[in-house]
């Protein structure tokens, strides 16, 4: 080891704070980067897990393929594993009494699809011959059909057509009914005897809305033929981009129908792998802008501690240039500096970033098996990569922090050094303040301002730092906040658990199921569906590019609206019309009908496969709309109705009412309202189709009241699964965000604390020189204030309009996908204000506190902290 190298590892020691202050500014950015590279993986893992103990593991499936492409399919290089399926059909479900539910669904597995699919075996055991069969419990819980291990089932299995010759329906699709009740049937195929060998939990992959209960049976591969065509479901050897270009040459060599492959699109999502390039162009795009946040928040912080530690060192740096170190000498004493720092910094990092994440999962994971009611846990998952990336983009950072203030070592003089004229260079014009500042603030107010012109560098350091902490808050604020927004669009808006609804039934014969056990919310409307006339400048975007191409559908310059109008029960209209803020006056005025216009929907555009949050409406509280009956002919023989005034505007929807698609709009009404509206109109009023939606503590113990108390033309819809599913996805979600966001703020605390209390410390000397002139303790606490409020207001200058900018390049990365408009987080904002003034007051309040006690004349000699 050189002289100069041991000359810096001695300077270290001896200024053991200063160090001690540089190492652990080193470890918090480290870990940072570290936590949040764990934090992501360990989060991925946890949907991967998720989704494989709901839907099984499963990447490709091929339907309907016969022995030889069986063979060629299981032969791939890209094969790991090869599932057999087979979807048989329905049969009857003799005496059920879950009229929403008639059907047996009948599956076939082999033996690798009974292991990679999530089947609970609760009573005897699974097939293994292809006259056996496991039944579901829920057959006897719900249907209240009882079997027995080794009873006989001959079933006539065929597939559901509905009355208009809609064939091909399958249990993603729930039982056809029209105003007459059921409107389906099966067309019978065939005929089998199963021997029932066990029972198993319903299939968490069985929709609650599926007609018929999943029975499941075997399916040997060694029988299958070029006759019977069975589906290939495949576990790929490596999730890549590349296997829905493989699956499709595949398909083309050996003569699979390509529209026949599907893929388990939510499970490769999770991986990471997705076949829409616009998706794929967000998610990077996304983390790409939010890990280049945090690279520069961590070089900040970095940067920081060498650079206040190059100026501090400045006369030791002099005295080496006297004694004849060169340039490159004192450039490699910074780097040697960085490089022990590093040393130290980087391992301590890593385990901090890694032990932080195990705590906080160890501290919400009891929390996450309750509300989430999963079968998994968050783990911390760390991976080679992620301990890789974490190591070079610490290392990289460290190089970057510690370049420039290495290139300015090496160009001090020992003149300038001993002197001490890097730092503080005065002139009149450099420190000159407004006239302003001294008469609205006083002479405390002139002095602070003073001080910070005078120390330029340590008032620049401390004000970018305060910049990257309030970018890094704002920008991982509005990242995490619309990947949530975008996450709830995706999933769809189903704000209920279970849908009641039937045929030739009257809302009042709903209203007693309100009180049936566990319901905790409901809902009670009717719906019926009208032509609103809308003027063509009021329309939405999509129905003007429309009109402008085909207005064969204008009528004196206005556009037939599909209108969809609920009125909702006066307890549910009333709380809904408090929380919008909507004037209930004049919307139960029925002598001039008036309504809630629902004025944004979502839908997904099927050329770009985006998710786009639209306007329906560009209109006013107060105009009118034209409303007439539907035109179902298209030739413009309408009746007009009534005229209804919107009294209200809203992107907020009741319980149970999905938003119309494009080319629609909703009306919130009273009961009255729609009476008025519809008026003697005999069509119209037999349209009108009443419904129940309940939200429920015990969903499925709803649902077996329900089963009791309906009519037979009354239909109970369970989507609390679905709904379930969805609210896990946004939970989770709001886990990693606001771990995220506490993660950040903490970093952004400490950065702050660790800048300031060590630009305070380096002031001793003027500070105790401003005491010996005279200054009183409450002066000085006057000037330490101004310069608090100087700090935070410059940091917030230019904090939030470059954070600005960084959420509009996020916009821009989601608009790839999802396209709603920009909207600042105002809330954010306003609290990052807040908390930035609050925490720089509170640091040099800290910092002041110790320098208070040291005597003048020790802080008059200072020269190290």
């Amino acid at each position: 080891m050189n002289i100069i190298n041991k000359l810096t590892i001695r300077h270290l020691k001896e200024n053991k704070r200063r160090t001690l202050v540089t190492i652990i500014g080193v470890i918090i950015s480290v870990a940072m980067i570290t936590a949040v590279a764990t934090l992501g993986v360990s989060f991925l893992n946890l949907t991967v897990r998720e989704n494989i103990a709901q839907n099984g593991e499963w990447h490709v499936k091929y339907k309907d393929v016969n022995k030889e492409q069986l063979k060629a399919i299981e032969k791939d290089h890209e094969t790991e594993k090869i599932m057999l399926s087979k979807d048989v059909g329905y049969a009857y479900l003799p005496d059920s009494e879950n009229d929403s539910k008639p059907y047996l669904f009948i599956k076939k597995y082999d033996t690798t699809a009974f292991k990679q699919f999530p089947i609970e075996v609760s009573e005897g055991r699974l097939p293994h011959a292809e006259n056996e069969v496991v039944i579901s419990n829920e057959i006897e819980k719900n249907a209240k059909v009882k079997y027995e291990i080794g009873d006989k089932l001959t079933l006539d299995i065929g597939t559901r057509v509905s009355n208009n010759q809609e064939e091909g329906l399958d249990q993603s699709y729930g039982l056809t009914i029209d105003e007459n009740g059921v409107a389906e049937d099966l067309k019978i195929q065939s005929t089998e005897t199963f021997t029932i060998v066990g029972k198993i939990k319903r299939p968490k992959w069985e929709p609650s809305w599926a007609p018929g209960y999943t029975i499941i049976s075997y399916i040997d591969k060694s029988v299958v033929s070029n006759d019977e065509k069975v589906d290939a479901v495949v576990d790929v050897k490596k999730v890549k981009r590349s296997l829905f270009k493989h699956a499709e040459e595949l398909a083309k060599q050996h003569n699979i129908n390509i529209e026949t492959i599907s893929y388990n699109t939510e499970l490769l999502r999770f991986y990471g792998v997705t076949k829409n390039e616009n998706l794929f162009t967000t998610l990077f795009t996304l983390l790409g802008i939010i890990m280049l946040v945090i690279i520069v928040g961590s070089v900040a912080l970095i940067y920081n501690a060498f650079a206040i530690s190059v100026s501090e060192r400045s006369r030791h740096l002099g005295m080496l240039s006297s004694v004849g170190a060169t340039k490159k000498q004192k450039r490699n004493s910074v780097f040697f500096e960085g490089f022990i720092i590093g040393a130290i910094s980087i391992p301590l990092g890593l385990l901090s970033g890694i032990g932080g994440m195990m705590v906080t999962f160890a501290f919400i994971n009891a929390y996450l098996h309750d509300a989430l009611n999963t079968s998994v846990n968050l783990e911390v998952i760390v991976t080679p990569a992620s301990i890789m990336v974490a190591c070079i983009v610490s290392v990289v950072t460290i190089f970057i922090s510690t370049f420039y203030p290495a290139k300015r070592a090496s160009k001090v003089s020992a003149i300038d050094a001993i002197r001490q004229t890097q730092d503080v260079k005065l002139t009149q014009k450099a420190v000159k303040t407004s006239k302003f500042v001294r008469r609205l603030f006083g002479i405390e107010a002139e002095i602070g301002l003073k001080n910070l012109k005078r120390n330029k560098r340590r008032y620049q350091a401390t004000v970018f730092s305060l910049v990257i902490s309030i970018v890094l808050f704002l920008a991982v604020s509005f990242f995490t906040d619309n990947i949530k927004k975008s996450l709830e669009l995706a999933q769809g808006d189903v704000s209920y658990d279970i849908q009641v609804h039937g045929s030739g039934i009257s809302i009042e014969e709903l209203r007693p199921l309100r009180n049936i056990d566990y319901v905790t919310d409901s809902t009670l409307l009717n719906e019926v569906n009208v032509n609103a006339m809308i003027d063509v400048k009021m329309a939405s975007k999509e129905v003007r590019d429309f009109v402008k191409e085909d207005n064969s559908s204008l009528k004196d310059g206005k556009y037939p609206y599909y209108a969809t109008i609920h009125a909702l029960d006066t307890d549910s209209f009333q709380e809904y019309a408090n929380r919008i803020g909507a004037d209930r006056d004049i919307l139960e005025n029925v002598d001039q009908p008036s309504a809630i216009v629902i004025e944004k929907t979502s839908y997904e555009d099927p050329e770009t496969g985006k998710i786009i949050v639209s306007k329906t409406i560009f209109s006013e509280v107060g105009q009118m709309l034209d409303l007439v009956t539907m035109d179902y002919e298209g030739n413009g023989n309408q009746e007009f109705l009534n005229m209804v005034k919107i009294a209200g505007l809203t992107d907020q929807v009741p319980m149970g009412v999905q938003t119309a698609s494009v080319g629609g709009i909703d009306l919130i009404v009273t009961q009255k309202t729609l009476d008025k509206l519809i008026g003697t109109n005999k069509q119209l009023k037999s349209e009108v189709q009443p419904y129940l939606y309940m939200n429920s503590s015990d969903p499925i113990g709803t649902q077996k009241v329900l089963d009791d108390a309906l009519s037979s033309n009354m239909y109970a819809y369970n989507v609390y699964e679905r709904r379930q599913e969805q609210e896990q996805m946004v939970l989770l979600l709001s886990v990693f965000t606001y771990g995220f966001i506490t993660l950040i703020s903490l970093i952004s605390i400490a950065n702050i604390f660790n800048t300031i209390s060590t630009s305070i410390a380096l002031r001793k000397r003027e500070f105790a020189m401003l005491r010996s002139v005279g200054m009183t303790p409450k002066g000085f606490n006057k000037m330490i204030n101004y310069e608090s409020i100087f700090y935070g207001m410059k940091a917030l200058t230019y904090g939030i309009p470059i954070s600005g900018i960084i959420m509009y390049l996020m916009y821009l990365g989601l608009r790839q996908t999802f396209e709603y408009g920009f909207a600042i987080p105002w809330m954010s904002v306003a609290f990052v204000i807040v908390i930035m003034f609050i925490i720089v007051g509170l640091s040099m309040l800290y910092s002041i506190q110790k320098i208070k006690k040291e005597n003048i004349i020790d802080g008059l000699k200072q020269e190290s902290i």
